[in-house]
């Protein structure tokens, strides 16, 4: 009798444990996979988007959740993260694979972030038996970089912000000293001839010279110093600056307000600034038509 009791009772427990594995599993997972906890650095944005947003969910069911936690990581700074694949998302590793390695998903969320957490790349650790993804990533911005251009910003913002000017009037004030400091880098725009960090704010701030992602990001670095909100917006061969200013979105592009001119003289625009999307269109439909579905505030 006894030995029925305990077989019967193996059988249930048997039977109990195929009717409940998924929540057995659920509950393994939440108590014995663990994902890296979120460290951000002083470069963090607290912005959401309609493309993607910071999220704390790192076990993602579908590929917006991927989008979000590439966005989070990238986002906090953090060289170094771990999370976990559900069993159900079957595509999970795929679409893991897709979203980090895909250059173009990386620039657009690149575009999102500040400069110095920008992501030059990134490499993958994928553990298929229980779903475990390490991310790790490359930098654009090193420590020296950053430490330099902050130096000068803070010297710039310094010598020529006044607490008594509007948002609109210190950010015309910056986007003229980028312009009348930097010079547009023909030889690696025309040439794929690189002696500069163009494509870069050091380029444009240290060096005198940039290409479109130089006067990019100088411009987002000096927005985030004055708390003014902003992001980029890239087409397939340009990117400018998203401004939030006097509760509406602006462009501004400071490379096309720094032409060259067929004596090849620097000129100083206002074509370019603060303009509604309207006012963009009508000035260029080739270089500044871009994927709303992506940058939509």
């Amino acid at each position: 009798m006894k030995k029925t009791f305990i077989l019967l009772s193996i059988l249930l427990l048997f039977l109990l444990t195929i009717y409940f594995k998924d929540n057995i599993l659920s509950f393994l997972e939440s108590k014995f996979f663990v994902a890296s906890t979120v460290e951000k650095n002083e470069y963090t944005r607290n912005y959401n988007f309609k493309y993607v947003s910071n999220t704390d969910n790192f076990f993602p069911q579908n590929k917006q959740d991927i989008l979000n936690i590439y966005y989070t990581i990238i986002n906090s700074g953090m060289d170094e993260f771990t999370f976990y694949c559900k069993r159900e998302y079957v595509d999970c590793i795929n679409d893991v694979k897709d979203v980090t390695q895909n250059q173009e998903t990386v620039s657009n969320i690149n575009n999102y972030v500040h400069p110095y957490n920008s992501s030059s790349g990134n490499h993958l650790d994928i553990y298929k038996n229980y779903g475990k993804i390490v991310i790790k990533i490359d930098k654009i911005y090193d420590e020296r970089m950053k430490y330099i251009i902050d130096f000068d910003i803070d010297k710039i913002i310094e010598e020529n912000i006044t607490k008594n000017m509007s948002d609109r009037e210190k950010i015309k004030v910056i986007h003229d000293y980028i312009i009348n400091h930097t010079k547009y880098d023909k030889d690696r725009a025309d040439k794929k001839i690189i002696k500069y960090k163009s494509d870069t704010a050091f380029g444009a701030l240290e060096e005198g010279y940039a290409i479109c992602s130089g006067y990019a990001d100088s411009m987002m670095i000096f927005l985030d110093k004055l708390g003014i909100k902003n992001y980029k917006v890239a087409s397939e061969d340009h990117v400018w600056n998203y401004v939030y200013v006097d509760n509406h979105w602006y462009h501004l592009d400071l490379t096309w307000d720094d032409p060259i001119n067929d004596e090849d003289k620097d000129i100083l625009d206002h074509s370019y600034f603060l303009i509604t999307d309207k006012e963009l269109e009508k000035l260029d439909k080739t270089f500044h038509t871009y994927d709303k579905t992506i940058y939509e505030p």
